[in-house]
């Protein structure tokens, strides 16, 4: 690895530090204030909560790799960074960003876990996609990684789209992908597709999944490598 690249990781890391002790402050605080909630809905006949740590992880990846594009690139590029070093940079810090990511939310959540068990809280339960497979600390880890640096990837690639062809360019991309979501759920394929997805999954499908990640990464090389400081508006 050489110097320019271990500079762009430090760079990230800096850059991304203050936002994330942020989501994750108000992500605990939402946390404690949901078990303290499920404490009284012992109480409560058949009373539940359930609370989802993934989704604003995934909910932070899919932001954060969008605007990875505006306000990392252009800095990068002015500091003297190649557009090559600079691709295997942020490749670099994607996956371990998701892998810290998913070590941090295991860990929270099981953390949880053993808390509400010794405090006898069994109203309070975590909605996480590995109940389709086996919910298990590894298989969280594993497709929390998965998910997010697909996340990251797909987003950043989006990123670039609007940086390189405007607002026009852009918008035309989220159009065409919203028209087809909207015909899949008038014609019921959608559903179809999807309760069969839940209905079959495995842990192949989120290796899939991560396949789709690295494909979306490997075709941002096609506009990274002619970026400009300059965004097209």
């Amino acid at each position: 690895m050489n110097r320019q690249i271990k500079g762009l990781l430090y760079f990230f890391v800096t850059d991304i530090r203050h936002s994330l002790i942020v989501f994750w402050s108000i992500l605990l605080l939402t946390l404690v204030v949901s078990l303290a909630f499920s404490y009284f809905l012992l109480s409560v006949e058949d009373g539940k909560l359930w609370f989802a740590i993934p989704f604003g992880t995934y909910f932070y990846c899919m932001i954060m790799g969008f605007i990875t594009v505006k306000e990392s690139i252009p800095f990068s590029i002015k500091m003297g960074a190649t557009r090559k070093n600079l691709y295997f940079a942020i490749a670099i810090f994607f996956f371990v960003f998701a892998l810290f990511k998913a070590l941090l939310s295991n860990i929270v959540h099981s953390s949880v876990i053993f808390f509400k068990d010794v405090a006898s809280i069994d109203t309070f339960n975590f909605i996480h996609p590995s109940l389709a497979v086996q919910d298990t600390w590894l298989t969280r880890f594993t497709i929390d990684t998965l998910i997010m640096f697909t996340l990251l990837s797909v987003m950043f690639l989006l990123g670039l789209v609007f940086h390189k062809f405007g607002l026009i360019g852009g918008g035309a991309v989220v159009g065409l992908f919203a028209i087809s979501l909207l015909i899949g759920i008038a014609k019921g394929w959608l559903f179809e597709f999807l309760s069969d997805m839940v209905r079959t999954a495995d842990m192949v499908l989120f290796y899939q999944i991560f396949g789709v990640g690295l494909l979306f990464y490997a075709l941002s090389f096609l506009l990274l490598r002619r970026i400009t400081i300059h965004k097209v508006r």
